[in-house]
């Protein structure tokens, strides 16, 4: 997992694993509606911070659990 890291990834690089990672509204999403289930709304919202380098995906995973997942 250390190549996702942000120190070790461009802006770009990461909107592509981002992209690549959640196949929503690419073909890959068969629009399931679980995003909205969640509350997370738009995934690529939810995940923004990693793309603007502020929080590693770990992070994201962690506190999406904590609220949403018991």
């Amino acid at each position: 997992m250390e190549e996702y890291l942000i120190k070790n990834t461009t802006r770009e690089q990461r909107e592509k694993i981002v992209r690549d990672a959640l196949g929503c509204g690419g073909g890959g999403c068969e629009n399931c509606s679980a995003c909205g289930i969640y509350g997370a709304i738009d995934p690529y919202e939810m995940y923004q911070p990693y793309i603007d380098g502020e929080k590693e995906l770990s992070e994201i995973t962690k506190e999406f659990q904590a609220k949403y997942i018991r």
